[in-house]
């Protein structure tokens, strides 16, 4: 499921439970188009944070370029992304991420 961050209030909860990827993006952003489409093709919940509009929350993860994807298990970072991936590389990192739980 996709969720496009439009309050920054509720992002803590949006992640706190269960594994959820943060992508960190901006509209202009070209690689960030083209991770789109794959993060929903993906099966997991995603959460987008427009870093144009909540650029304090960008700041906070550590976000210097887009798009940048966070992987969270119950509210904590477990692995940070910087830049396109393709689909395959990030079913490798899911699939990871689950067995280490």
């Amino acid at each position: 499921m996709i969720k496009y961050l439009e309050n920054e209030n509720e992002f803590a909860l949006l992640i706190s439970n269960g594994f959820t990827i943060v992508d960190f993006y901006a509209d202009w952003c070209g690689p960030c188009k083209m991770i789109s489409p794959i993060l929903e093709e993906l099966g997991v919940d995603v959460i987008k944070v427009n870093v144009n509009l909540f650029n304090q929350l960008a700041t906070k993860y550590g976000v210097m370029s887009i798009p940048t994807l966070l992987f969270v298990k119950n509210g904590e970072v477990v692995k940070k992304e910087i830049g396109f991936r393709s689909k395959v590389e990030l079913e490798e990192i899911i699939s990871n991420l689950k067995i280490d739980s």
